[in-house]
């Protein structure tokens, strides 16, 4: 009987909208990114652009496992929720590891590859972003799943340019410190594709189970 109750609490709709402004916040961290590798002036000013982002990012998170602790019906599963929102900060983290990198590194000017990546990730981030608002209903969680397999495709593309990029860099073994610097912000800048798979994955798992 008291199961029977408790069926018909109504349930927190305050992680969907959570969620949509960590995606937003993680779209303007991607697009900084992209300026930053596009634009390589006021670098200071662009780098702390994504940090304010970052800060931003942590602070819904918190908000989001505050809300799961307090909230006796969630519209997803807790687990789920868990694993979505520490990837979507697993990505804001990366990305702002990489514009702090070339900062501290003092990267004279980006190389193609950084370009390429940065646009990758602002593809993906893009993309997560879009379909989002799709997890409120369950009529329309299935149309998530098509943007799941591009979010992998980025990823395996993001590889493929890493590859090239470090490729490239060892075709002039005399700049032994350029090749760490920039392996170093390759590796962060391809880390966040890979979490953007572990948000696919995420995504994946809540439509299979919910739709």
């Amino acid at each position: 009987m008291i199961l029977a109750k408790l069926s018909f609490l109504p349930r927190e709709e305050k992680f969907f909208d959570l969620l949509e402004m960590a995606c937003a916040n993680l779209v303007e961290a991607s697009r900084h990114l992209k300026d930053l590798m596009d634009h390589y002036d006021d670098i200071h000013a662009k780098v702390q652009d994504i940090t304010d982002c970052e800060h931003r990012g942590d602070n819904i998170t918190h908000q989001i496992f505050g809300a799961l602790h307090s909230t006796f019906i969630t519209p997803l599963e807790r687990e789920d929720i868990v694993a979505l929102t520490h990837s979507l900060d697993d990505v804001m983290d990366f990305i702002e590891s990489a514009a702090d990198t070339m900062l501290l590194y003092k990267v004279e000017r980006p190389t193609e590859t950084a370009r390429r990546l940065a646009e990758i990730i602002a593809r993906a981030c893009q993309e997560v972003s879009d379909v989002m608002p799709l997890l409120r209903r369950k009529d329309t969680m299935k149309r998530v799943l098509p943007v799941t397999v591009t979010i992998n495709s980025l990823e395996n593309e993001a590889d493929d340019v890493m590859r090239h990029g470090l490729a490239l860099l060892l075709e002039k073994p005399d700049e032994v410190m350029d090749f760490l610097r920039w392996r170093e912000i390759y590796e962060q800048m391809e880390s966040a594709t890979d979490r953007g798979e572990d948000v696919a994955n995420a995504l994946e798992a809540i439509v299979l189970k919910n739709s």
